[in-house]
């Protein structure tokens, strides 16, 4: 039924209701199908079922780590069968359990700023220090570096994704997948061979937003997905907050607009989601969110020194390097070097561990 043209969530539950299991729905004649609300494209293919697009689905269930849940499954995420219209069915991989793990949702653009990008990781890295798991839909972007900086502080995060899950779209994130998946896992509502297509991606917003407490904007500009998602947030009763920027950055015009028309509450710091948040997560869980003491945004002041490993023009480098994010162009005119030397420096520096590349062509310091 999930494959049957014309048929999504909404004509899914009517045909299921009105035969009371798919079995009937394949058994029923072509009249009653019709009543029941089939539309003409789906008429034939309930006739005649693609039983080979099936067995994909099912060569793919039998593979590690790897499940498919019905809303009548107690392992269904109690959240997600609250919005309107929840997928019928849910293709998971990784661990099931953090499902039901107390969430929010990090959303936000494709194309950050470097600072965009930092403020993600640290308040994703924050929030999964203090007990929330990220909930994200593996995008370039913010989506990206809320994932990582969940993984980082050692917490968890869910992708929910657009495609099916035996792809990975954008396929440069096939790594940051992978690690999600041991700490985590991916969702998606579409069955297996499912492309990225334009339509998918609003419709898994809803999935996003249904499974969390609330949702986090962080840039987002006027006319954004993220909006759409926060709208969504709202509609099911979750809570909404959003990051204000600087007047000028026109990513932060979403979340201005949010903020002034009372659909989001403004939020300068990661313990304010979790002041607002604790509540709920408590009545989820059965355990309290409590704030870490420190997450990996905030180095001490020892681990703020280069490492004495290193030779001098890379400790000089990672020294000039600071705690925020910087460019290349940005290291030149600090350290005197060329481009060319700079680029090679970072590359061997994010090799042993002590750079990693972010969102916007920048690099930030890993203090290790």
């Amino acid at each position: 039924m999930l494959r049957a043209p014309g048929i999504g969530p909404a004509r899914f539950a009517r045909l299921l209701e009105s035969f009371g299991s798919a079995e009937a729905v394949f058994a029923a004649d072509r009249d009653a199908q019709r009543q029941a609300g089939a539309p003409p494209a789906a008429l034939d293919y309930l006739q005649a079922p693609d039983w080979s697009q099936v067995e994909l689905d099912l060569a793919w269930l039998r593979r590690p780590d790897n499940y498919l849940l019905d809303r009548s499954d107690p392992r269904y995420p109690p959240l997600l069968q609250q919005i309107d219209y929840p997928p019928p069915l849910l293709f998971v991989h990784g661990d099931l359990d953090s499902l039901r793990a107390p969430q929010l949702a990090m959303v936000g653009t494709r194309n950050p700023t470097p600072g965009g990008a930092e403020i993600a990781w640290e308040f994703a890295a924050h929030l999964a220090g203090a007990g929330l798991l990220i909930t994200s839909g593996l995008a370039l972007g913010i989506d990206a570096a809320a994932h990582q900086g969940a993984l980082d502080s050692g917490g968890r995060t869910i992708a929910v994704m657009g495609t099916s899950l035996d792809r990975v779209y954008p396929a440069r994130h096939r790594d940051l997948a992978h690690a999600i998946a041991e700490r985590g896992a991916l969702v998606s509502e579409l069955p297996t061979g499912t492309p990225p297509t334009a339509e998918n991606f609003p419709q898994r917003n809803r999935l996003i937003s249904g499974l969390a407490l609330g949702v986090l904007v962080v840039e987002a500009a006027t006319r954004s997905g993220s909006l759409i998602t926060a709208r969504l947030a709202l509609d099911q009763g979750r809570e909404v907050f959003a990051i204000p920027g600087s007047i000028h950055n026109p990513l932060a015009k979403g979340c201005h607009a949010l903020i002034r028309q009372g659909t989001a509450k403004l939020v300068e710091a990661a313990d304010q989601i979790l002041e607002e948040l604790g509540a709920l997560a408590a009545l989820t869980s059965g355990a309290p969110l409590t704030a870490p003491d420190r997450t990996p945004s905030a180095p001490s002041a020892a681990a703020c020194a280069a490492p004495e490993t290193l030779d001098e023009d890379y400790r000089q480098l990672l020294v000039a390097m600071g705690e925020q994010p910087a460019g290349v162009d940005l290291l030149v005119e600090r350290c005197g070097l060329t481009a060319e030397v700079v680029s090679s420096m970072l590359l061997m520096l994010e090799l042993k561990g002590h750079v990693a590349a972010v969102p916007g062509g920048v690099y930030r310091r890993l203090h290790v």
